[in-house]
């Protein structure tokens, strides 16, 4: 484990869902139309609206994948001669109450050095694109899912280990609001947003229609960022133009290459895109959002495209948008990514460390994060793994130790 003079705090954890957590709390007249699980006995199968998801092909999470087996799969290292597939190493749930415990988590964060992280979901990532032409069942889905969310979890503990994060769903703006107010009620520090256009009745929406301004400005007076967080964003649907699935189920076991080559990081990429050049910022300018687990290699295609638009159109954007997304937006990055680039792009001042402990696909040791900050001071590195998160977060930072 690597050593720092200081606490980290890894906006990038995830717990394991409990099988109720969308049921618990979930008004009865949505017992069919929302989350359901069902086994025949030998296998439990997610029904979302009613037609089985395979978004998380084993929602008991019972065996699991092992963290960080898959780190040199996603770092493109995999021995010559070596099957991918082996590379996979699974333990049971019950030795791990950590993934489902809050108590057991904060005494395994002691054991790996972090201070605090942000929680967040893992199933519950999928849900929001199942549920999307049933906008009622998607906000009392959502509604019952942050009720158990602050019940096992808590989104505002004296001990300030953990800052669960809330979904947001904007598919209803009224019911949106509503939601937004009962989280911040509760001590909401962060909120989850999909980076996916907004489900409509008629037709979908940008995330910057003044429709969603409330629960922007809401958000902004509460000083409680935005994250955006890797989802099921429906875009497979690109996809399916081109004869592939439309439907997203990681790890298939025949994955066609071109779904990723044509989807990959366009959701946060459009996302982002859609915040800046629809005005979210500039009629919210205490707005603050961050990309989670999506990679950063957007960032260069969304500038140059910003860049451009305003060229063409100066007039339609009354302040720079590279400058906007320079100011409201931080990056998580994918651990593997050029860093000291997303550096020289956005600043040092904007980049978080995530770990995506417990998943497969992220570290086994979080704080080893410091290993691919090679070339940064030290100071840029405790910016990095600690202090840019606080400022996030809105709490004041000490100088650098």
């Amino acid at each position: 484990m690597t050593s720092l003079g200081y606490k980290p705090i890894d906006v990038d954890n995830h717990y394991y869902e409990p099988l109720d957590a969308f049921t618990r709390h979930l008004d009865k007249k949505f017992k069919r139309r929302g989350v359901q699980m069902l086994t025949d006995g030998k296998h439990t199968y997610a029904v979302i609206g009613e037609r089985v998801n395979r978004f998380i092909a084993n929602p008991t999470f019972d065996p699991i994948i092992a963290p960080g087996c898959l780190d040199l799969l996603f770092r493109g290292e995999v021995p010559e001669g070596v099957d991918p597939a082996s590379l996979m190493k699974v333990e049971r749930l019950a030795d791990h109450p950590e993934y489902q415990n809050r108590e057991a988590r904060i005494t395994v964060m002691d054991t790996q050095g972090i201070e605090t992280v942000f929680m967040l979901p893992t199933f519950a990532c999928g849900v929001e694109e199942a549920l999307k032409n049933d906008i009622e069942a998607t906000m009392a889905s959502v509604h019952a899912f942050n009720v158990w969310l602050d019940e096992d979890w808590g989104f505002d503990r004296p001990d300030h280990r953990i800052v669960a994060a809330p979904i947001i769903s904007l598919a209803d703006p009224d019911k949106a609001r509503e939601e937004v107010e009962f989280v911040l009620a509760r001590g909401a520090k962060l909120v989850l947003v999909r980076p996916a256009p907004v489900p409509g009745v008629v037709k979908p929406r940008s995330l910057g229609d003044p429709i969603h301004d409330a629960v922007w400005a809401r958000l902004a007076e509460a000083g409680v960022p935005v994250g955006f967080h890797l989802s099921d964003s429906g875009y497979l649907q690109v996809a399916a133009m081109w004869g592939g699935k439309s439907t997203f189920e990681p790890f298939a076991s025949k994955p066609d290459p071109l779904d990723q080559i044509l989807v990959d990081d366009r959701a946060i990429h459009d996302t982002m895109a859609s915040m800046i050049a629809h005005g979210v910022f500039t009629r919210h300018p205490r707005l603050k959002v961050v990309s989670i687990e999506n990679g950063s290699y957007f960032v260069y295609r969304l500038i140059k495209r910003l860049k451009k638009a305003a060229n063409n159109h100066p007039r339609l954007f009354p302040e720079d948008p590279v400058e906007q997304l320079r100011n409201h937006v931080w990056i998580a990055p994918y651990y593997e990514d050029d860093l000291a680039a997303l550096a020289d792009v956005i600043g040092v001042d904007k980049i978080l460390f995530g770990s995506d402990w417990p998943h497969g696909e992220g570290l086994a040791d979080p704080v080893s994060f410091t290993e691919e900050l090679v070339g940064f001071s030290e100071d840029d590195i405790q910016k990095v793994m600690r202090d840019n998160a606080l400022d996030l977060l809105g709490v004041k930072v000490a100088s650098a130790a």
